[in-house]
């Protein structure tokens, strides 16, 4: 492992380095204006291979790419008129912008399981530098080991990372301590409105609610999948529970279906109309959990709620779909608000082009 310390008057010689390092299949470790980076050259199999090997634990996570400006970002991705209208307003800046990836363009491991790709224009000379002398994208992830804490200087990357780990590093470029900036703001535009997946530096406008558009219950289903996505962090760590309301043939069911198709699980689902509760188990990636599908339109009292016990539901690795949720919002509210288990509330509705799907 080579350190190289990156100054004002060396930028050139460093950049020509790290080309080096990257276009012979190296990882290097590099600073940018949220954290350090860990990357490798993204359109490589073997230095993909070596950095998820880095990174270890990623719960089939895809990696995010950076690229030099716009047009480098249009070789690899679908930039619709919500992505470039980002670019345009927000980069170059802490942000990623997440798109439908071309095919076949990168390595596997770095587009996502949809078909879905993040790009990031980084706000620091460095890097662009370097992005312009490969006229190709790198991994933009960041240095630091799973759970370890956000790499704001060498010495602490190095420190969490195992001697193993520590092997795969071909180049460190230290460029000292950074700025503790909180890491990219995640913008999905693959989806009828903008959703942010991981709010970072850049603070958008917010809303109460996020009203999303699905043509057939394909696209119902991939939102559903989506949504677990983004949120499976939390799975791990607490749990996650998903609150759906909407009339009668409004997709519940639906939904639910693509939150086990999702999670591999192949038995068919159908609503527990009678059953109250069903349940499945699921292996995905490293995690073996618990998928747990109540219908409850006919509890109508918090004592016939109460008999179902569903806080015994609630916990690491379990995910609970509660359809009519209003029915027993007022019993559960308290006990979701007393823990610390994710709630997506998400209201389904027909409409004559197909149904709406509203987060809140």
């Amino acid at each position: 492992m080579q350190i190289i310390q990156l100054q004002k008057d060396n930028q050139k010689t460093v950049v020509v380095e790290a080309t080096k390092t990257l276009s012979a299949g190296g990882l290097i470790i590099f600073p940018t204006e949220t954290t350090y980076g860990a990357g490798v050259l993204a359109t490589n199999t073997t230095a993909v291979e070596k950095l998820l090997a880095y990174k270890s634990r990623r719960e089939g996570k895809p990696l995010s790419i950076a690229v030099a400006d716009q047009k480098m970002a249009s070789e690899y991705a679908v930039l619709n008129e919500q992505a470039k209208k980002l670019y345009k307003q927000l980069l170059p800046g802490p942000v990623t912008v997440v798109s439908q990836a071309k095919a076949n363009k990168l390595a596997p491991g770095v587009v996502s399981e949809f078909g879905t790709l993040g790009v990031r224009v980084p706000d620091y000379q460095f890097v662009l530098a370097l992005l312009r002398k490969l006229g190709e994208p790198i991994t933009a992830t960041s240095a630091n080991g799973s759970g370890k804490p956000r790499p704001y200087s060498i010495e602490t990357t190095l420190k969490h990372l195992s001697a193993k780990q520590q092997s795969l590093i071909d180049l460190v470029i230290d460029a000292g301590k950074l700025p503790h900036n909180p890491p990219s703001t995640v913008i999905d535009t693959t989806l009828s409105t903008p959703v942010t997946l991981r709010q970072g530096a850049i603070a958008l406008t917010s809303k109460d609610s996020t009203a999303l558009v699905s043509k057939s219950t394909d696209e119902t289903k991939h939102i559903a999948g989506q949504l677990c996505l983004q949120h499976w962090d939390g799975v791990n760590k607490n749990g996650l529970v998903l609150a759906l309301d909407g009339p009668l043939g409004a997709g519940k069911t639906v939904f639910a279906q693509g939150v086990a198709q999702f999670l591999g699980i192949t038995e068919r689902l159908t609503s527990p109309t009678y059953s109250y509760i069903q349940e499945y188990d699921f292996t995905r990636h490293q995690t073996t959990g618990i998928l747990y599908h109540c219908d409850l339109w006919k509890i109508d009292s918090a004592e016939a709620c109460e008999r179902l016990e569903l806080e015994q539901l609630f916990g690491q690795n379990k995910i609970v779909i509660i359809e009519w949720f209003s029915q027993v919002q007022n019993y559960l509210e308290p006990l979701l608000a007393n823990s610390e288990v994710q709630l997506i509330r998400l209201k389904i509705d027909e409409i004559p082009a197909g149904r709406t799907l509203t987060l809140s």
